[in-house]
């Protein structure tokens, strides 16, 4: 027989009834969507890339468009939440290896150059000597692609957050899993029939990747993952992952062969993605506004350590 619990769970409070931890100060519309923009940047350009080597110029060209397409909201977004233009810019005046937001920074500006080449080739006024960079800038930018897709999770871990610092070995999988999956489905959305094979495959291989560190996290975090089970946060996480799976079996199944299927399972793929950077903001902040999720921890670590 289950017990039933008598006592209910210790809350914590702290001075003034402030919280331990200040929340992230973050415009939620401007560093999440920028958390899924910048992936589906990233993921594009791999796409991209893919498409040039395999003969598929449909495909290359929409990826490409779709990359700089991408990564140009995803700038705005930043330096809108930074306040200022100029704040960025000041970034890159200095380069410190131990600051993820450092490393994005130079990352994000030696990505967006041979993005915005790549893509530019793709136009009817675009000048001889542009186009033949074209290649070699999109296999630039795809070099640079996994560490823009991933560079992300390792800036909101590293912070005092409880359930984004807990996370740490998982994020960078989920992240990039999640960007794999959101450019996939937006290449099944843009490309024709004919030559969208791979992007299904890649769609299953970043579901798969996404779904895994997902499980992982939800499974290995006990209290401080509660955030991502949990309100607003959990439930778009779970409407993620239902829409990841349907929309990958979709894409595997029906979209190389009908156009519908493919824009319909793209679009979920689509949605999925930004659902999960979503659900992982707001279940950080969600952590940072409970003291529960700080002294808890930190309580149990004290005590194993006496013991």
């Amino acid at each position: 027989m289950k017990e039933r619990l008598v006592v209910p769970r210790a809350r914590f409070s702290s001075y003034y009834g402030r919280p331990v931890l200040k929340k992230p100060v973050w415009e939620e519309r401007d560093i999440a969507g920028y958390l899924f923009t910048g992936g589906v940047a990233a993921g594009s350009a791999l796409i991209a890339a893919g498409a040039d080597l395999t003969g598929r110029p449909s495909m290359r060209r929409s990826a490409r468009f779709a990359s700089l397409a991408a990564l140009s909201v995803s700038g705005v977004a930043l330096v809108h939440d930074l306040g200022r233009p100029e704040r960025f810019y000041h970034m890159l005046r200095v380069f410190k290896p131990t600051s993820p937001m450092s490393v994005g920074s130079w990352l994000l500006g030696a990505f967006g150059l041979p993005a915005s080449i790549a893509a530019v080739s793709e136009t009817r006024l675009a000048p001889g000597f542009v186009r033949s960079l074209a290649r070699p800038a999109g296999l630039g930018a795809a070099a640079l692609a996994p560490g823009v897709a991933t560079y992300t999770a390792v800036l909101i871990c590293d912070t005092a957050v409880p359930s984004w610092h807990a996370a740490y070995p998982e994020m960078p999988f989920v992240f990039a899993g999640s960007a794999l999956a959101g450019s996939a489905g937006l290449s099944l959305l843009t490309a024709p029939v004919r030559e969208n094979a791979p992007a299904a495959r890649l769609a299953l291989l970043g579901a798969a990747m996404e779904l895994a560190a997902s499980h992982r996290i939800d499974s290995r975090l006990g209290l401080v993952g509660e955030p991502y089970r949990e309100g607003k946060a959990g439930a778009k996480l779970r409407a993620g992952k239902v829409l990841t799976a349907v929309g990958t079996l979709g894409a595997l199944v029906l979209g190389r062969r009908s156009k519908v299927a493919a824009v319909v399972s793209g679009g979920m793929l689509v949605a999925a993605s930004a659902l999960t950077r979503f659900g992982v903001f707001e279940a950080g902040v969600a952590s940072a506004e409970d003291p529960v999720y700080t002294v808890a921890p930190q309580r149990e670590r004290v005590s194993e350590a006496r013991s």
